[in-house]
């Protein structure tokens, strides 16, 4: 039996157009902290954009690479459609009114398999979802000021994979990363991890007819949580023996993570849930300035210059 046991999503990671638009869109009118602003460690000259809660925590997390010229993705099979948020069940009607009055495209409150949902699409035609979910008792952030603390967005709900095939996708999530089916049909499927809460739920649909297209306002990967690099480093000897391509551990400054692909090509990401995003500033100055890991500090004045304003009264 697998030992792989995450404790719910880490983050998700998507691609974007312009980033001032991405800021703009996810901390005005969403309401979530800008909590980092680094760049792609894997290429410096593009932005890492962080979104969370207060503090960042886990499960609260939403990352963006963007790319000004990136042209529009297409959903489809072998990607991530959707991603969720919690909200509590009384805030639903108060988000559909905010959302119609500025003017994004939003979609009335309806029913999907048994949770009321408000789906919305944001400036890059990304979707997401803002689940009731009753019992949330997470806080979210509530530092934008024409947002109400009873009516912030509590962190991640779930996620939807879009598969050609289910049972593939399935095995992988049940037997080598050890969730559990919660609910199932010949199209679709729900897996939890650890208690099943928000933040602990994979959605898996069948409904795609053609395969997707990575780009501007799609996911690019999601992450799952590892408790510590010690676990993690069992869960990636443990994938490797099972035969899964596994990476190296990678320093992410703010976790360390591994990355494979599930059978229908999703990239999936195992992360850490330390050491945290106050490993390089204070809480109260969160996503306020650009952070560099030590390797890429030397070259800071180069990398500050090539990357394009975020509309932040910093810069």
């Amino acid at each position: 039996m697998p030992t792989i046991a995450p404790h719910g999503l880490h983050h998700v990671t998507a691609i974007a157009s312009a980033p001032h638009r991405n800021v703009d869109f996810y901390t005005r009118v969403l309401g979530l902290r800008l909590i980092k602003q680094t760049v792609n460690f894997d290429a410096p000259d593009t932005w890492h954009l962080y979104y969370g809660d207060e503090q960042g925590n886990p499960s609260s997390i939403l990352t963006f690479f963007p790319w000004p010229d990136v042209p529009p993705g297409r959903q489809g099979s072998g990607m991530t459609t959707s991603t969720a948020f919690s909200v509590p069940p009384e805030s639903l009607g108060w988000w559909h009114r905010r959302l119609q009055a500025l003017a994004v495209d939003v979609y009335a409150p309806h029913l999907r398999d048994a949770e009321e949902v408000v789906t919305l699409h944001d400036h890059d035609g990304m979707v997401i979802d803002l689940v009731a979910s009753d019992g949330d008792t997470r806080s979210g952030w509530d530092g934008v000021g024409d947002i109400p603390a009873e009516h912030a967005i509590r962190g991640l709900h779930s996620v939807t994979l879009t598969e050609r095939l289910l049972d593939p996708t399935a095995a992988m999530l049940t037997q080598l990363l050890g969730m559990n089916s919660s609910g199932e049909s010949p199209s679709a499927a729900r897996f939890a991890m650890a208690d099943g809460a928000a933040g602990a739920l994979v959605d898996v649909s069948t409904n795609a007819r053609q395969r997707g297209l990575q780009a501007g306002g799609t996911v690019h990967h999601i992450a799952f949580r590892a408790p510590d690099l010690e676990t993690m480093t069992g869960w990636q000897r443990e994938l490797q023996g099972a035969g899964v391509a596994v990476t190296e551990i990678k320093d992410r400054r703010y976790f360390k993570s591994i990355y494979f692909r599930e059978p229908g090509g999703v990239l999936f990401e195992i992360a850490t849930d330390a050491p945290g995003f106050a490993v390089d500033e204070p809480l109260l100055e969160l996503g306020r300035y650009l952070r560099l890991p030590p390797w890429l500090e030397p070259n800071r004045q180069q990398i500050a210059a090539s990357l394009p304003s975020l509309g932040l009264p910093a810069d």
